[in-house]
């Protein structure tokens, strides 16, 4: 997952060119984007919708739906595991325990649909309440639906009355780049996904493009969107590069000619296991990509 682009469940227009937007998932919004009049109308608009057209995307499919406190969960989930998505965006998760939560209650819809007992994913927005940061540690080991963890400033903003989550140059401030490194820190002990939260100003894609760098370069593997142009952008910050790939590969390779030491030495400089797991870690996610088996070529790199 490197793109994951939020669309409007209420738009047949929006879902349309979301749908084409080349993102790896498609946010289905059942949440933030619907106003509370029309969320009835939204599920049966969201539902259809990807029943109809499912076929035409290859992106995954996921569906935000209400948190569990709204009490709107369970008529979000009638209404589009029938439509089989591939997971489910839970915001404001307080801990491992509402994943849990989720989970029984996901068993229950793909019992009622026919659908395999863990089909649908689960992806935490772990950082919207105070308590929620405190426990993002929470998550390891929660459920085998776990796909990933993400993370979001503006709600967190509004619990713990800041009136800005970024100061003067664009950058977040400390409490909300704290909720950034617990959001890391949680996938990495969780061993899923790290996907990095929105960036609002569409617009302006030279801020965009270097945040997208940035949480590549300090572990997010992904990252969401809320506008289609975001979404080459994302997929551009978080493919490996053809020498990240090909460095990788050589890697794992002289750590099996070797017998898989403790150490190898390749032109002149050593790598020991961590960069053997980082390495494996980057060729999972050129896979994933669909870099081609060609790019993964290492000649030249001596050992």
């Amino acid at each position: 997952m490197r793109s994951l682009l939020f669309v409007p469940g209420d738009s047949e227009r929006k879902l349309e060119k979301g749908f084409r937007a080349g993102a790896d998932v498609v946010i289905v919004d059942l949440e933030d984007s619907v106003a509370p009049h029309n969320k009835a109308s939204a599920r049966k608009i969201a539902a259809r919708f990807v029943v109809n057209h499912r076929a035409q995307t290859r992106s995954a499919i996921y569906v935000r739906v209400n948190d569990l406190s709204t009490g709107l969960t369970d008529d979000d989930l009638a209404a589009l595991i029938p439509a089989t998505p591939d997971g489910v965006i839970l915001p404001k998760s307080a801990g491992g325990q509402d994943v849990q939560h989720l989970s029984a209650k996901l068993r229950l819809r793909e019992a009622e649909n026919g659908l395999a007992d863990g089909a649908t994913k689960i992806l935490p927005i772990i950082t919207e309440t105070p308590a929620a940061v405190l426990a993002a540690a929470s998550y390891a080991g929660a459920s085998a639906r776990l796909a990933g963890l993400t993370w979001g400033a503006e709600d967190l903003s509004a619990a713990i009355g800041a009136r800005t989550t970024r100061d003067q140059h664009g950058r977040y401030t400390e409490i909300f780049r704290f909720a950034r490194a617990m959001t890391i820190l949680a996938a990495g002990a969780a061993e899923v996904a790290a996907i990095d939260t929105v960036f609002p100003n569409f617009r302006d894609m030279a801020a965009f493009e270097a945040e997208c760098r940035e949480a590549e370069r300090d572990g997010f593997t992904g990252k969401m969107a809320i506008h289609p142009d975001q979404v080459p952008v994302i997929n551009a910050a978080f493919t490996p590069s053809v020498e990240a790939v090909q460095q990788s590969a050589a890697i794992v390779a002289a750590f099996q000619a070797a017998g898989n030491p403790g150490v190898v030495g390749i032109d002149g400089k050593m790598y020991d296991r961590p960069h053997l797991r980082l390495a494996e870690r980057l060729l999972a996610r050129a896979r994933a990509a669909g870099i081609p088996p060609d790019r993964y070529q290492t000649n030249g790199i001596r050992r």
